[in-house]
């Protein structure tokens, strides 16, 4: 039913990692044009939205419209067996209904692992209207998130035409990050008007350290009090977006 064969491991492997910290069990779309997934987490706090088109393939073969429900933990164990330049593929038997994973390089593996029912549930892309658009490098992104991180479990974005503020502050210490606009961190800077919200450091934390391996470059939009949209500029084609939902603070 559908071939797929990547030359990079490490690429496929990351991906992957970055999809592991929201989800278990991940539902992929497959058809003549590429793989999609779109999902929420188990508390339906935090969505990714992945797309792969089939030029990112070295060889991509999907007879007709699929769907390939798998335990990503298990699928990530296998990828971390390839090395960086070895080839994986990835093929449905049609008998038996498992995935067939071969890892080619100095030797040649081949893997089986069971496929799961597949999620009906369909998720909407969310429509939203930001206020404010950041691009920024990952690793300054990484850094302010992390020294947020040191004094709570919670922080405080805003933004406005100068700058990008990270604030936290937890029973006993306080953290104010600011970047400013024109800085080696903020590549571009839009703001149609000063913006605020607050996010959860354990998911912002989680899906920034994945995606920083696929990614150096982050866009980051958000609204007061609303969703923030994170999407990873990616090397090759293909698309890497999270969104997360604010943390309501209380008075």
């Amino acid at each position: 039913m559908f071939k797929l064969k990547v030359s990079d491991a490490k690429l496929l492997r990351d991906m992957i990692t970055s999809i592991s910290i929201l989800v278990d069990e991940a539902t992929f779309k497959l058809d003549s044009e590429g793989m999609k997934l779109r999902a929420m987490d188990p508390s339906r706090v935090a969505m990714v939205d992945f797309e792969w088109p089939k030029t990112i393939f070295e060889e991509y073969q999907c007879t007709e419209p699929a769907k390939m429900c798998i335990n990503i933990t298990e699928l990530l164990k296998l990828l971390k067996r390839a090395g960086k330049d070895e080839i994986v593929e990835l093929s449905l038997d049609d008998k038996t209904g498992k995935l067939q994973v071969k890892i080619t390089g100095k030797y040649t593996r081949n893997f089986t692992m069971p496929t799961l029912e597949a999620s009906e549930e369909e998720v909407p892309t969310p429509k939203l209207a930001f206020n404010v658009k950041a691009k920024v490098t990952t690793a300054g992104l990484s850094q302010a998130i992390e020294d947020a991180q040191l004094v709570s479990d919670h922080v405080r974005i805003e933004a406005d035409n100068e700058k990008l503020a990270f604030n936290a502050s937890g029973d006993l210490m306080g953290a104010e990050i600011s970047i400013q606009k024109g800085s080696d961190t903020i590549l571009d800077l839009e703001v149609k008007e000063p913006a605020k919200a607050t996010f959860s450091l354990s998911y912002l934390t989680e899906i920034i350290k994945a995606a920083t391996a696929t990614s150096d470059i982050a866009t980051l939009e958000f609204s007061s009090d609303m969703p923030v949209k994170l999407d990873f500029q990616q090397a090759k084609e293909g698309k890497l977006t999270f969104y997360l939902a604010p943390r309501i603070e209380t008075e």
